[in-house]
């Protein structure tokens, strides 16, 4: 009875198993089976696409150079004392704008004054004496033209006068030099500019050999600004100022949204930087109202060339594939492929030489799921393409599961 209770056991446990493994290959089978015959109802991509156009454009482009680029001063001065002593006064603020010749800064000039005042004294008597030797000497020509006197006497006074006059030469050097030391006293701006924070305060002693200095200006208005171009780009830009065209650069902020100022191009660089394969160009802005500041980051726009009367498209229209690039034209409802030929892009927009015409509609979103002779709907301006769904989980196709 217990062996043949165990047989009963055994059958019944492998007819499980066995209506088990047909259950779950039929799961299966359907699983897989259920995209297919959904694919002969047409799919969720099997309709007209929807897409957004816009019209190729007939008229100008102006072609920009964008780069970045830092605001450096036309000139920046160090001021540096050239005399030792006190610093009596200061007459300025910090940050304040200071025009060229305006006095800054004063050392005591007494020591200087004293220098000078024997300076000019040493020439007055060395002055007297050349006068008594030149008396001296038309009296002993007079002398030994009478015939009273040796010519010896007389060159000998000649020689006494020629040194004098060159005593006095020296004297006027050194009368002038302690003018010059005198004058350097007063700390006058070399440039009109910004005075940026001061660095000696008045009751200090300076010295000529601080290599600190005094204070630094930097010249505001105008300005300049330093910015990069590929070399690929130079022979354009060189054609255009060599044809006497004043090139204009615009500077705009870092997050590239806002116009800070607009300047024209000075010139470009000697040379190219073969570690970057650039060249740097410098460009000068009136700057009146103090928009750019000094070593500020900027983006830079310099307009190269204007073309007039081509046919443009936005850049993200243009497609690439194995027989070059091409568009999708809208025609009749349905998508067109159209081979092109580009020109001249101004990084937004691509100049059209071959391929299409003015006012032809051209699909800009929703090319990912476009083909040849494919149906689209036209989308409304500020409507999106459907992006494509994510696949549905197997669980979403297979009967008999969950509940």
């Amino acid at each position: 009875m217990f062996r043949l209770a165990s047989k009963r056991l055994v059958l019944i446990f492998a007819g499980l198993i066995g209506i088990s493994a047909l259950g779950a290959a039929w799961y299966l089978f359907q699983g897989e089976t259920a995209p297919a015959s959904a694919g002969k109802h047409g799919g969720p991509w099997a309709g007209p696409v929807p897409v957004q156009t816009v019209k190729a454009q007939k008229g100008e482009l102006q072609l920009r150079l964008r780069a970045i680029g830092t605001v450096t001063p036309l000139a920046a001065v160090t001021l540096k004392s050239r005399v030792d002593g006190e610093l009596l006064r200061r007459s300025f603020k910090d940050g304040q704008f200071v025009h060229k010749g305006e006095l800054l800064m004063e050392i005591d000039p007494a020591p200087y004054r004293v220098k000078l005042d024997q300076a000019e004294g040493q020439q007055q008597q060395n002055l007297a004496q050349l006068r008594n030797a030149e008396t001296e000497l038309a009296r002993y020509r007079k002398l030994f033209e009478q015939d009273s006197i040796a010519r010896q006497q007389v060159e000998a006074q000649e020689a006494l006068v020629n040194q004098l006059k060159g005593t006095l030469k020296s004297d006027k050097a050194q009368v002038d030099e302690a003018r010059l030391q005198l004058g350097w006293t007063r700390v006058e701006a070399p440039i009109s500019g910004r005075v940026g924070l001061s660095r000696v305060d008045p009751g200090n002693l300076v010295s000529s050999g601080d290599a600190e200095g005094l204070l630094s200006i930097t010249q505001v208005k105008p300005i300049a600004v330093i910015f990069t171009i590929p070399e690929q780009e130079l022979a354009l830009v060189r054609e255009e100022m060599a044809a006497g065209r004043r090139l204009t650069v615009e500077a705009h902020d870092r997050e590239d949204r806002r116009l800070l100022a607009a300047g024209f191009l000075l010139t470009h660089d000697n040379q190219i930087d073969t570690a970057t394969g650039t060249v740097r160009l410098k460009a000068e802005f009136a700057n009146e109202d103090e928009a750019l500041f000094p070593n500020q980051f900027v983006n830079t726009r310099l307009l190269v060339r204007t073309l007039k009367d081509v046919v443009t498209v936005p850049a993200d229209a243009v497609q690439h594939g194995n027989k070059g690039t091409y568009v999708y034209v809208v025609q009749d409802g349905k998508a067109s492929i159209r081979q092109v030929r580009l020109g001249a892009s101004d990084g937004s927009r691509v100049v059209v030489e071959e391929g299409l015409q003015g006012g032809e509609p051209v699909v800009l979103e929703g090319l990912d799921r476009l083909r040849e002779g494919k149906e689209v709907i036209l989308l409304e301006d500020g409507d999106k393409p459907a992006t494509q769904p994510a696949a549905k989980p197997a669980s979403q196709g297979r009967p008999g599961r969950g509940g």
